[in-house]
């Protein structure tokens, strides 16, 4: 069957109107009734190099593609307040910062807490862990009790902390998911931040399952597109199931924030983030 939506080639090989109109046609795939209305940010990750020359001048061409907000994880030397200006300029909102578990823990928590107030974010997300920690049972015990640790300190600041999946969150600890024993061993007040590309890289990982699994723990999303045929797939091009993966976030899993993210190398990364914007919007629509 023909699939209705543009690949990446598509979108590069075809120019103004002509790119409109292929955005533009007819969705084919079963969509819900009504989506709610969730605001689409995207992870700054994405323009990396972008701004490490110029803050200011990518978060201006971020806010000009449509997104609404942006996740950090890096402040390039910069203060919260310089970050607070740059964002209010570009007429963005904070969805997030990535942060190292170390980052929010003894004499550094208070720094990372002071720089997301002046931002204005609430959600500090953890980005990682260390390698040996998705394979020791004790290890998943010991850093979820850290984490149940750090979202109890953050609860005074009305902020929370989270965990941002990778591959390997899914390797299987007694026959379960690393990811899901870390989901019963921490508390409902760490957000679980579903990455849904990195969990698909792992076979027998179903997104909308694991959604379900762990109801109202998906307060953010990343949005990146898995596919097998072509690694290089658009949002809505790639293999993942979109309609189930929005109504699982939408209908329990507490969804607050869409985080588009495409982190493929030989496109201009502004242009597949408003290529992948349009296509998710239209997958919406």
């Amino acid at each position: 069957m023909t699939n209705a939506y543009p690949t990446r080639r598509d979108v590069l090989r075809l120019g103004g109107a002509a790119a409109a109109s292929v955005l533009l046609a007819p969705v084919a795939r079963p969509r819900a009734a009504t989506w709610k209305k969730v605001p689409i940010g995207t992870q700054l990750w994405c323009v990396r190099k972008q701004l490490a020359t110029d803050i200011a001048g990518t978060l201006n061409a971020v806010g000009a593609l449509g997104y609404e907000a942006v996740e950090l994880e890096n402040a390039f030397g910069k203060s919260g307040a310089e970050w607070k200006g740059y964002l209010d300029a570009a007429k963005l909102k904070p969805c997030g910062f990535h942060h190292r578990l170390s980052e929010l823990q003894g004499d550094k928590l208070a720094a990372s807490v002071e720089f997301n107030q002046a931002i204005g974010n609430r959600n500090l997300i953890i980005r990682s862990l260390a390698p040996e920690v998705y394979t020791s049972a004790d290890l998943l015990k010991k850093t979820a009790d850290e984490v149940n640790e750090v979202a109890e300190k953050l609860k005074a600041h009305k902020m929370r902390v989270g965990y941002h999946n990778h591959t390997t969150d899914f390797n299987r600890i007694d026959g379960e998911y690393w990811w899901n024993r870390f989901a019963d061993q921490t508390t409902k007040d760490v957000v679980l931040q579903f990455d849904t590309g990195n969990a698909s890289e792992m076979e027998g990982v179903t997104p909308q399952g694991l959604i379900r699994r762990n109801a109202g723990r998906t307060i953010s999303m990343h949005v990146k597109p898995f596919s097998k045929k072509d690694p290089n797939a658009y949002l809505g091009s790639d293999e993942l199931d979109w309609p189930a993966i929005m109504t699982a976030a939408e209908t329990v899993g507490g969804i607050e924030w869409y985080i588009i993210e495409y982190e493929k190398e030989g496109v201009p990364p502004l242009e597949s983030l408003k290529a992948n914007l349009d296509l998710f919007r239209k997958m919406r629509s």
